[in-house]
C-alpha cells in the first residue's frame, strides 16, 4: 500500500549471516546512480538547514561535505549534522560514519618551501610572534563541541490505550480480499468494473484509460488498467504485482489485493494472500477456459488461499456474456469446483458461486437483466462480499506486523514499510523490532488508505514510516513485532501438514509469507486424522494428497516464526503442502 507521492520500492536483498559489508563497494555504487530531480531538491533543502543547524561551525565545512554527510545517513540532517561537528572537534566519528578522505601527501617542493620559510631569518627589529599551539586549540575546540549536544526531533507517544480508542471509534467492519485465478481469466477488468460501478473511479479516469489502451490495439484492457498500474503490466497484458485499491460500502470498508495469474509470480500471489480475510476466485466460463484453469494456476491460488487460513471463498465465474448465461455450463463449473474445494478443506457452507460478467458489469454490482439469465435469482457480487463472515480480530495480542512492502521517500519519511497488522496494536512513537535483522526502529507516522493516523489494529493494512534504521534491514516477508514479545528465530520446526502432492522426505522451499528458505522435510512422524487430529499411523512412508501429517522440517537459513503461524511448503515451483506450526525449535 505505497504512499502516492515520492515512494519507490527498495530492492529486496537476500543477506546470509555470512555475507560482507563493503563500504567502497556500497559508495561506489551511490556515486555512479544517477541523481533525480527529487534528489537534488533534497540534497539543496538538507543543505541549508544543516548550515543553519551548524552555527559556529558552519565556516569551516564545504558543500561536499554536506552532501557526503546527508547522502550517507539518507537526508537525515540531525545525524549529519552531528557526525560534521564530531569531524570538526577530533571527536571519534559514529561507527556507520562514512571513512575519513586521505590528506594529500606534501610534495618535495612543498617540503622544500616550507623548509626555507623555516629558515629565514628574522628581520631586525621584529618582534618574533609566539608559535601557536595546534594541539591546544584542538583539544579546547573538541572539548566545546563535546558540551554541545543535538536536539534530534524524537517522535513523542501520546500512550494511548489503542483498544480502548478502536472500540469507541465506531469504526467499520474491515475486510480485506485477494482476488486469485488463472492469467487472462479477468481479474483485473472485473475489479475495475466494481469501482468504476461504485464510482470510486471517475468517468473521466475510464475514458483516459480507455485512450491510451486504443493507442496499443488493446481497447478493452481499459478497465483492468485501474488496478494494473505499471508500464510492465499494460505493456504485458498481465498483472506481475500486488495492486491495491479501496473502496466502502455503509457496513464495510474494503482493500481489495489484485494478485498475479501467472506462475512465475507465486510468491507474490502468497504475499497478497499472506495480507487477505478471504479469497475471490475468478474463474473464466467460456469454451476451454475453465478446463485451461484448472491445468494452470486456479487450483495452485486456491490452495495457497487454504493453507494461510482462509475459510470462506467467493468464486466468480466470469465471461458470462461469452457463453448466452449458459446454466448447464455454470452448473458443471459449481460441481468440478465444489469437489475441488471441499477436498482443500472449504466448507460447502462457506463456498459461494456468483455468474457474472466482469467487462459489462452484470451481476457485479447491479442485478443481471437479461432474458437468458432469468433461471439466476441469487446474489451480486457485492452482496456477496457485504455478506462473508470475518475472522475475529485479535486486539489483545501482542504486534504480529508481516511486511508487504518496503519504501524509500523524502527527507520527512525516508523509510516506510507496509503490510497487514495478524494481531495487536500499533501507535506513532513506538519502538519496533524487526526480524529476522533484529534491528529496532520508531514509527514517525501511520498512514491508512493514505490518510495520517495516530493508530491501527490487527486486520488494517497500514503504512508505517519510519525512523533510526537503515533500509539494509528491511525487506518483504519480514515481521515487526514489540521488542519486549519478540517473534523467535528458528531453524527447525515441527508442523501439521495438509499435503497438496504426494509428500516425502525431500528437499523443499517454505514460504512464510513472502520470506522463504531452503530447508527439507526431514521426518514424516505420523499419519493425523484430518477432522479430529489424532495419530491414524505412525513413521509413514509418504504422505497422499488431502491428508494430514505430521512432519518435521529443517531449515537452512533462520526464519521468524512462532507456534500458531501458517507456512507454504513449495518443491520444484509446485505447492506441495501447507503447514501449521506445532513447535518450533
Amino acid at each position: 500500500m505505497p504512499p502516492k507521492s515520492g515512494f519507490s520500492r527498495t530492492r529486496n536483498i537476500d543477506y546470509d549471516d555470512d555475507d560482507a559489508y563493503d563500504d567502497d563497494y556500497y559508495g561506489e555504487e551511490e556515486a555512479e546512480a544517477e541523481t533525480t530531480a527529487d534528489d537534488k531538491e533534497q540534497m539543496r533543502l538538507g543543505t541549508i538547514r544543516v548550515r543553519e543547524a551548524l552555527g559556529e561551525f558552519e565556516a569551516g565545512v564545504g558543500d561536499s561535505q554536506i552532501h557526503e554527510a546527508l547522502w550517507h545517513y539518507y537526508y537525515d540532517v540531525g545525524k549529519s549534522v552531528t557526525y560534521l561537528k564530531n569531524q570538526l572537534g577530533g571527536v571519534q566519528p559514529p561507527r556507520d560514519a562514512p571513512a575519513p578522505k586521505k590528506e594529500k601527501a606534501m610534495s618535495k617542493f612543498d617540503q622544500a618551501a616550507s623548509a626555507a620559510v623555516q629558515k629565514a631569518p628574522i628581520p631586525a627589529g621584529t618582534t618574533p610572534k609566539k608559535k601557536r599551539n595546534p594541539t591546544a586549540n584542538t583539544e579546547k575546540l573538541a572539548q566545546s563541541v563535546g558540551n554541545l549536544t543535538v536536539d534530534e526531533p524524537r517522535v513523542k507517544s501520546k500512550n494511548l490505550n489503542v483498544v480502548d480508542e478502536f472500540e469507541k471509534s465506531g469504526m467499520k467492519r474491515m475486510a480485506n480480499f485477494v482476488v486469485v485465478g488463472h492469467v487472462d481469466h479477468g481479474k483485473s477488468t472485473l475489479m475495475g468494473r466494481l469501482l468504476y460501478d461504485l464510482k470510486v473511479i471517475d468517468q473521466r479516469s475510464i475514458d483516459k484509460l480507455r485512450k491510451e489502451a486504443e493507442n496499443i490495439g488493446k481497447s478493452s484492457f481499459a478497465l483492468a488498467w485501474v488496478m494494473d498500474e505499471t508500464s510492465e503490466e499494460r505493456s504485458r497484458g498481465i498483472t506481475v504485482d500486488i495492486a491495491t485499491n479501496y473502496f466502502q460500502t455503509d457496513r464495510t470498508r474494503f482493500t481489495i489485493l489484485d494478485a498475479p495469474g501467472h506462475k512465475d509470480f507465486i510468491p507474490n500471489m502468497i504475499s497478497g494472500s499472506s495480507q487477505a480475510d478471504f479469497p475471490v476466485l475468478v474463474i473464466d466460463a467460456s469454451t476451454n477456459g475453465f478446463e485451461s484453469g484448472l491445468k494452470g494456476q486456479t487450483k495452485e491460488h486456491i490452495l495457497i488461499a487454504r493453507s494461510m487460513g482462509m475459510q470462506h471463498i467467493i468464486v466468480a465465474v466470469n465471461k458470462m456474456d461469452t457463453i448466452a448465461w449458459s446454466k448447464s455450463r455454470f452448473d458443471e463449473i459449481s460441481k468440478r469446483m465444489t469437489t475441488f474445494l471441499t477436498d482443500a478443506s472449504f466448507l460447502e457452507k462457506r463456498i459461494t458461486f456468483i455468474p457474472l460478467a466482469g467487462l459489462t458489469g452484470e451481476n457485479v454490482v447491479k442485478k443481471v437483466d437479461h432474458p437468458a439469465a432469468d433461471w439466476y435469482t441469487g446474489e451480486t457480487l457485492l452482496e456477496a462480499l457485504e455478506r462473508v463472515d470475518l475472522p475475529q480480530r485479535n486486539l489483545q495480542k501482542a504486534l504480529r506486523l508481516s511486511v508487504a512492502d518496503v519504501f524509500r521517500g523524502d527527507m520527512r519519511s525516508p523509510l516506510s514499510i507496509s503490510g497487514r497488522i495478524e494481531s495487536g496494536t500499533i501507535q506513532v512513537g513506538d519502538v519496533i523490532l524487526a526480524l529476522p535483522a533484529n534491528e529496532t526502529a520508531t514509527v514517525k507516522a501511520i498512514e491508512i488508505e493514505d490518510e495520517p493516523v495516530d493508530w491501527a489494529v490487527a486486520g488494517q493494512i497500514p503504512t508505517l514510516h519510519l525512523a533510526d534504521i537503515d533500509p539494509v534491514h528491511l525487506r518483504q516477508g519480514d515481521i515487526v513485532c514489540p521488542v519486549n514479545a519478540p517473534v523467535k528465530l528458528v531453524k527447525a520446526f515441527s508442523s501439521k501438514l495438509l499435503a497438496f502432492e504426494h509428500v516425502l522426505p525431500c528437499p523443499v522451499e517454505v514460504f512464510r509469507s513472502t520470506l522463504s528458505s531452503p530447508g527439507s522435510v526431514r521426518t514424516l512422524s505420523a499419519k493425523l486424522n484430518k477432522f479430529t487430529g489424532e495419530v491414524v499411523k505412525k513413521r509413514p512412508r509418504i504422505i497422499k494428497p488431502g491428508e494430514v501429517a505430521r512432519v518435521v522440517v529443517v531449515l537452512e537459513r533462520e526464519l521468524p516464526i512462532e507456534e500458531g503461524m501458517r507456512v507454504v511448503i513449495r518443491e520444484r515451483g509446485r505447492t506441495i503442502g501447507a503447514g501449521l506450526m506445532e513447535h518450533v525449535a
